[in-house]
């Protein structure tokens, strides 16, 4: 798995990163985006348009935020690789782990 995205994007999804996509990889969960790890060409250009620094390469996600891998992968496995996150539309599903959090929207 390339890049990831982690606990800044709960209940937050900007959405700059999926304009910035040419691969159109990032889906959109209940609360959170998510990057399909086999539509992703590993070209980074999701990162740094993310306005709350959410999106990590794997290797690089730091260790509070390591659920989030797991996380990423659970989104997928129903899914799959459909393709491409537009003709999807918004996935109405979050891994428990992510479910289960508080919200971290500020109101």
């Amino acid at each position: 798995m390339p890049y990831i995205i982690a606990e800044p994007c709960v209940d937050v999804k900007d959405k700059a990163c999926i304009e910035e996509c040419p691969v159109d990889c990032i889906y959109e969960g209940g609360r959170m985006l998510y990057i399909q790890p086999d539509e992703c060409v590993d070209c980074g250009a999701c990162e740094p348009v993310c306005p709350v620094e959410a999106i990590f390469y794997e290797d690089d996600t730091p260790d509070q935020w390591s659920g989030y891998i797991s996380a990423n992968v659970e989104f997928f496995d129903d899914l799959g690789s459909p393709g491409g996150a537009t003709k999807v539309g918004k996935v109405d599903f979050d891994p428990a782990f992510i479910a289960a959090l508080p919200p971290m929207a500020a109101e």
